[in-house]
């Protein structure tokens, strides 16, 4: 990505909440991170987890339960929740990674639902109700991030929406410093042929482990800021179901393209949005457009489109 794609997307980032809704953006913001993150691991590390959730779930109770209880202001709830989540990463990693394949696929999605076992028993989680009246509070001790400006009379929070917009482009950031260093070749090197990275010398798990702590952590950032926007932390946030729909966002967006995960979660979001009125069958809508663009786009939409620009060329 080079400097015109940035500053595009930072502009029209800064003028979409008088276009669109802002609550639904700052849903995008998070879900896109949390694709993003997820894309790290498995489009770059060639690692499949169905636990993610554990992680933007995990991290949105934390930092729940410390705004909420502790008094904590918002930026360090959110600092605290991502550290939580890539702490729960290293735990979870230091397992999963010993096994390749649908075994690592299968370790996660069981010490996921230990963590979903957790927040419906642990006290401080509100169980099935889940975390209520979430504050948003003061960014900084001076900022209200409950204040709302009214344009053309309607209100809108833009505090709080360009505060989530800059922790998305600080997690965005990490992500694309990350994938654009020679630790990210090292990566792409384990996901294309490990037996050759560790014949040259890398000791793979190691940078396996890594990569899983900052997909982790970065995940843990998304579920600390929706807890934020929604005032809200519950089961849905740690279910197998978020963990399936993280990996629907980046495989209709693009396995392995820096912004994939960003059309895929725009795609996901936008529909669960327009479609909210067909009640449960907005499952089976969306199922059926994913097996749809599967076999269409095959390498997503981003990298369906990557790969005609480049036959054009």
């Amino acid at each position: 990505m080079n400097r015109s794609v940035w500053i595009v997307l930072i502009l029209l980032g800064l003028l979409a909440p008088f276009v669109v809704y802002p609550v639904i953006l700052m849903k995008l913001l998070c879900f896109a991170l949390f694709a993003c993150a997820f894309n790290l691991l498995l489009g770059y590390t060639g690692l499949l987890s169905f636990g993610h959730a554990a992680f933007f779930g995990g991290a949105s109770y934390i930092t729940g339960h410390l705004v909420k209880n502790c008094g904590l202001t918002p930026e360090l709830g959110i600092l605290a929740g991502t550290a939580c989540a890539g702490l729960l990463g290293y735990l979870i990693g230091s397992l999963a990674i010993r096994r390749q394949g649908i075994y690592f696929a299968m370790v996660t999605l069981a010490l996921a639902q230990i963590v979903y076992f957790v927040a419906l028993k642990a006290p401080f989680t509100g169980g099935e109700d889940g975390l209520q009246g979430i504050p948003r509070g003061l960014l900084f001790g001076l900022i209200d991030l409950n204040h709302h400006v009214s344009v053309g009379g309607t209100p809108l929070g833009l505090n709080l929406y360009y505060f989530i917009f800059a922790m998305f482009c600080l997690g965005f950031w990490i992500i694309y410093r990350t994938i654009d260093s020679p630790f990210g070749q090292v990566l792409k090197a384990i996901r294309e042929n490990e037996p050759r990275a560790v014949s040259l010398g890398y000791k793979v798990e190691r940078f396996k482990l890594i990569a899983f702590v900052i997909s982790a952590a970065l995940a843990g950032m998304a579920g600390s800021m929706k807890s934020l926007v929604f005032q809200l932390a519950s089961l849905t946030d740690v279910s197998w179901h978020t963990s399936g729909e993280v990996v629907l966002m980046t495989l209709l967006g693009g396995v392995g393209t820096v912004t994939g995960p960003l059309a895929g979660a725009f795609t996901v979001v936008t529909l669960q949005s327009e479609l909210s009125s067909v009640g449960s069958w907005i499952t089976v809508i969306i199922g059926g457009i994913f097996v749809v663009c599967v076999l269409v786009f095959r390498r997503g939409f981003v990298g369906e489109l990557g790969r005609l620009l480049k036959r054009s060329l």
